[in-house]
């Protein structure tokens, strides 16, 4: 599913709200979660999962096509963790959580 669909679904399930308003509240969350993960702080949404920034260090790492060493930078990358009920839900998909 992509944001746009996303924002079509939610639309759609909430006639009472206005499209552009859907698509509003939807990209301000996702803003807050990546403005969140920049500041180094850890996002937990109950139920779903939780996101955090993991630290990569510094390597030497090898180029695939000449086989030459090549430094590698250190670097921060996201991390998703589900939930146990998101676990359960993916593995039993016909009951209902």
């Amino acid at each position: 599913m992509t944001k746009s669909e996303l924002i079509q679904h939610i639309a759609d399930l909430n006639p009472h709200l206005y499209h552009r308003d859907v698509e509003r509240i939807i990209t301000t969350i996702f803003d807050e979660i990546s403005a969140a993960l920049a500041r180094g702080d850890r996002v937990e949404l109950r139920g779903f999962g939780a996101f955090s920034v993991k630290k990569r260090d510094a390597r030497v790492g090898r180029n695939p096509r000449t086989g030459d060493a090549v430094q590698v930078a250190e670097k921060h990358i996201p991390f998703f963790k589900t939930g146990k009920q998101l676990r359960e839900r993916l593995n039993n998909p016909h009951e209902e959580a």
